[in-house]
């Protein structure tokens, strides 16, 4: 049961025990499975030789020293640059793009083989070109990671305009709604969770994609940390870079989701 009471003309609730420990649960058993994680990976640790699987402390060790000599921050900020750019990118034009394929034959009919030919090339397929076509530099990253991303909400942006229900067109239509009226009052509202999820599955592939690209034609990143780390034989270094990109994609996609939820909430 809840109390309640009134003072000063509000009521208040006061949660239940539980209540209380549901919310504690909530943010406990996380906490718990990452320190069960951890202390699994320091008892393997111990019964190999550091180059295989160095231990949490090494790691920690690690990290910190590129904490203090710039490298990690830079790298981080670098390849959090080149994913945010290229997502937005393939974003921005990638909605627009699948609402018009979705609504509208001739877009469709048009676009729709290069679509569907294209999105099965790996980018990492278009490194080379890329960097021969648009040099070494930021813009190759950035359109690299715009490709990976544009297909995907492309056509999760499709599957959302082909999943409206056609009653809600014909009843738009007999109450004299306009083409366009009917795209920004029934089709665009109804698409928005497909455009969010395609939004969020291209995200996770982006950082794929950084990783790739920086490999090949990066002085500074996690990806090219990564590499640097296997000529170097390190493995502790390695381990620091791909712990780094976990983390940088869970606060990328917390940030999305609060930004979503906050702004879209009527729709999802």
């Amino acid at each position: 049961m809840t109390d309640m009471s009134n003072e000063g003309g509000k009521i208040a609730a006061t949660p239940s025990p539980s209540q209380s420990l549901r919310k504690l649960a909530k943010y406990a058993i996380p906490v718990i499975a990452i320190l069960g994680g951890v202390l699994i990976w320091h008892i393997a640790s111990t019964f190999t030789s550091p180059l295989f699987l160095p231990s949490p402390a090494m790691v920690w060790g690690a990290a910190v020293e590129m904490a203090l000599d710039g490298s990690l921050p830079g790298s981080i900020g670098a390849s959090a640059w080149r994913i945010f750019a290229g997502w937005a990118a393939g974003v921005i034009l990638g909605v627009p793009l699948g609402l018009f394929m979705g609504r509208f034959a001739i877009v469709r009919l048009l676009a729709d083989p290069y679509i569907e030919f294209f999105r099965f090339i790996p980018p990492i397929a278009f490194v080379t070109l890329a960097v021969i076509w648009l040099g070494p530099g930021e813009i190759t990253k950035i359109a690299l990671i715009f490709y990976t991303t544009i297909f995907i909400v492309t056509l999760n942006t499709i599957a959302g305009v082909e999943s409206v229900n056609p009653l809600r067109l014909q009843a738009a239509r007999s109450l004299g709604a306009t083409r366009m009226q009917e795209m920004t009052t029934i089709i665009l509202p109804s698409t928005v969770p497909y455009m969010v999820t395609g939004a969020r599955i291209a995200m996770g592939n982006s950082f794929l994609t950084v990783v790739s690209a920086e490999i090949v034609s990066a002085q500074q990143g996690l990806g090219s940390l990564i590499w640097t780390a296997r000529n170097f034989a390190r493995t502790d270094w390695v381990f620091v870079g791909i712990i780094a990109l976990g983390c940088l994609g869970f606060v990328f996609d917390r940030i999305f989701r609060m930004v979503t939820n906050r702004t879209l909430r009527r729709f999802l």
